[in-house]
């Protein structure tokens, strides 16, 4: 059995894709995965599962496709994934809060910088599968829309360091 964490993409974030924690759980183990854990109520899930990872992706979107009637998208990582674009962050000394991480299921497109618009004082940096972004001023008042993103969901340095803790702990 593989451990996954599968992070969903626009639930229950600015009043957008409703989904109780409870049941997305509850679909996770419909689907057949087991020792399922929630993070938060922004999609983050933890389970195991005997499934490929793009096995594990396919029949996660095709039950919220179910549940939703859209699709919503689906990031998964296996735990030594997840810890790995951790221990890459670009910007360890910065406010957790301020940095995000896009985590995307290809890497990012080459010119996923030079396409961002209307920066400020934010910095970006491409990872493996994933785009970092530190927000100096914070993410409130920035106005900085990076396209290849839309591919991808983003996490805080916060969640992304309890998700490898729960992940550890499964």
């Amino acid at each position: 059995m593989q451990t996954y964490i599968a992070l969903l993409r626009a639930v229950n974030v600015g009043g957008t894709g409703k989904l109780p924690m409870v049941e997305l759980k509850a679909m996770c183990e419909e689907i057949g995965f087991s020792a399922v854990k929630t993070y938060i109520a922004s999609g983050n899930v933890l389970f195991k599962s005997p499934l490929a990872e793009a096995e594990v992706r396919q029949a996660l979107e095709a039950r919220l496709l179910a549940y939703a009637g859209k699709p919503v998208g689906v990031i998964t990582r296996k735990p030594e994934g997840m810890a790995a674009a951790l221990a890459a962050n670009p910007f360890p000394g910065e406010a957790p809060n301020r940095t995000l991480v896009t985590f995307l299921n290809d890497p990012p497109p080459a010119d996923t910088i030079t396409r961002a618009r209307h920066h400020m004082d934010e910095q970006i940096v491409l990872g493996d599968r994933e785009i970092y972004i530190f927000y100096g001023d914070g993410m409130a008042g920035s106005k900085l829309q990076v396209p290849a993103a839309a591919l991808g969901t983003s996490r805080n340095i916060n969640t992304v360091t309890k998700l490898v803790a729960m992940a550890d702990a499964l």
